[in-house]
């Protein structure tokens, strides 16, 4: 086990997290995930439903790393990647700003406008319930969105990027803020690979968007 960070998750974003685990991974992928990381309690109960901030950061991190050595590398970036696009669709969806975006008028804003806020938006809800802090910035190509301690990195070094999970949630707050776009996201610095925080660049147009898109 990892020396715990004294960073948290809220109770609530660690369950959906776990919850999104097994359905990636089946009951049985989830409790051998956590057997790995010595987290076996929480295969007999997961965290409560709260917004207690109980969950370490160590805790994720040493999720994250049990999956690269259950499916290797490359396939458990995969996974990973899988799971935080559940994990935002059954679970971070629900709080705060993010439950609008479903809204007629929301979705009547300019793509370009809806993705930004889509954006603007988890990154408060981490902000404001979890010790994840977020920031995002743009630039004519590219919103930037960044994590000054990302839960996945904790701990680790790595050659590669490894907040595959938080690139996934991205991807899903993205295709639920654009009503169904895909956008290119990628991971540009990661305090694993020796960054001072976690950048993650997206491409401002949807993948198959030529040029700058200003229509609804």
């Amino acid at each position: 086990m990892l020396e715990l960070s004294g960073f948290y998750y809220p109770n609530r974003f660690a369950r959906s997290f776990l919850l999104a685990t097994e359905a990636v991974l089946t009951a049985g992928g989830l409790a051998a995930v956590l057997s790995i990381a010595e987290l076996d309690a929480y295969t007999e109960q997961l965290p409560s439903d709260d917004l207690k901030r109980q969950f370490d950061f160590a805790y994720l991190s040493a999720i994250n790393l049990s999956l690269e050595e259950m499916y290797g590398t490359r396939g458990g970036h995969g996974m990973a990647l899988r799971i935080g696009r559940t994990w935002f669709t059954d679970g971070l969806r629900e709080f705060g700003l993010l439950a609008g975006l479903a809204d007629a008028n929301f979705q009547a804003l300019p793509l370009e406008a809806r993705a930004e806020f889509g954006l603007q938006a988890l990154a408060r809800v981490f902000n404001t319930y979890s010790d994840q802090h977020c920031a995002v910035n743009s630039d004519t190509d590219h919103f930037y969105f960044t994590v000054a301690q990302s839960p996945m990195t904790w701990g680790r070094q790595s050659e590669r990027s490894v907040c595959h999970a938080l690139v996934g949630a991205l991807q899903g707050c993205l295709h639920y803020a654009s009503d169904s776009h895909e956008y290119h996201v990628y991971e540009q610095t990661c305090r694993a690979v020796g960054g001072s925080q976690c950048v993650f660049a997206i491409n401002r147009n949807p993948i198959g968007q030529v040029g700058r898109y200003t229509g609804g």
